[in-house]
């Protein structure tokens, strides 16, 4: 229990200081929603109606610490606001229905690629220096260096593009009515299955490097040694001695592509026009949208909190020598 209390004290800490940087980098960027809409309306927009506008989505004309104490009041009753670019939608109901499409697409992506990524480093550590630990290196370590962006452009254009394979971009065929039948999720696994190879190819060279690295540490322990001297076969020994222990580290590295799941990915939702979170925070951005801005940066920070959190608690069921401590 003291483990408990003294971990979530540190992560409430660390999501006030989230929330307070969360707050202030919006109101630090040029512009706000408000003067360019009145920008673009000329002098067809009153004073007045200016002012309306400001009360309408909540921008106060208020000292900043009395903007700050309402803001973090917002934040922990569940207010987050009105969109500006999709007024009158509530903030909450806005991100809610994001958040079902990268759901979707990052969760299936990450379990994939934390799978064939872990299994990659696995095979690679156990056959190290022979030709398929230096093919699965290699393209490990080419798939997790080139930017998602150039991935993502690059099965646009060859898949989408030039062969025609799959669609170009959204969810699904806006002719099909959503509904929960084989010929709508047949379409969203369809127009799904381009970004999803995307993040694939963006995220399995991660694990599967650092996968590799922990097992060739592991490998010379002497408890690895113990078991080959008892002739136990090298699957049993792979998986069970030298894989299991080897996964604590991992663990650490699929918290933080389960805690960017929330945030989405905002190159590969845009570039694809996927309406998940990513592509949400885009168009919130360049409309200047603050409450969109501030609300999906606290699900990511909310996000990556929690995954680090039971990651913490995993380790003490993972590792028996926690237990001990």
């Amino acid at each position: 229990m003291a483990f408990l209390l003294r971990r979530l004290a540190f992560y409430l800490a660390a999501f006030l200081v989230a929330a307070t940087i969360n707050f202030f980098l919006p109101r630090l960027m040029p512009g706000d929603p408000i003067q360019i809409m009145f920008a673009s309306a000329g002098s067809e927009l009153s004073l007045e109606n200016l002012n309306a506008l400001k009360l309408t989505f909540g921008f106060i004309d208020a000292p900043l610490g009395e903007q700050y104490l309402r803001y973090l009041q917002s934040v922990f009753t569940g207010d987050l606001g009105r969109s500006v670019k999709y007024f009158p939608l509530p903030v909450t109901e806005l991100l809610g229905r994001a958040l079902i499409w990268t759901l979707g697409l990052m969760g299936i992506a990450t379990v994939v690629s934390f799978s064939l990524g872990t299994f990659m480093g696995v095979v690679a550590a156990w056959n190290r220096g022979k030709p398929i630990d230096s093919a699965i290196s290699l393209s490990a370590i080419f798939s997790s260096s080139v930017p998602a962006v150039v991935v993502s452009l690059i099965m646009l254009f060859v898949f989408g593009y030039t062969l025609s394979w799959f669609p170009n971009g959204y969810a699904a065929n806006p002719l099909i009515d959503p509904a929960w039948n084989w010929e709508y999720i047949s379409s969203v696994l369809y127009h799904g299955t381009l970004p999803m190879l995307t993040l694939v190819i963006v995220l399995t060279g991660g694990f599967a490097v650092t996968m590799r690295n922990n097992m060739i540490y592991l490998l010379g322990e002497d408890y690895i040694v113990m078991a080959r001297a008892k002739g136990l076969t090298d699957g049993r020994v792979m998986l069970w001695y030298a894989a299991r222990n080897a996964l604590l580290p991992t663990v650490s590295s699929l918290a933080i592509a389960i805690g960017t799941i929330l945030g989405g990915s905002l190159v590969t939702e845009v570039v694809f026009n996927y309406p998940g979170l990513g592509n949400t925070l885009y168009q919130a951005i360049i409309a200047r949208d603050y409450p969109v801005i501030q609300g999906q940066l606290l699900i990511m920070t909310g996000a990556m909190l929690i995954s680090n959190f039971v990651v913490d608690l995993s380790y003490v069921l993972l590792d028996p020598r926690l237990k001990k401590a």
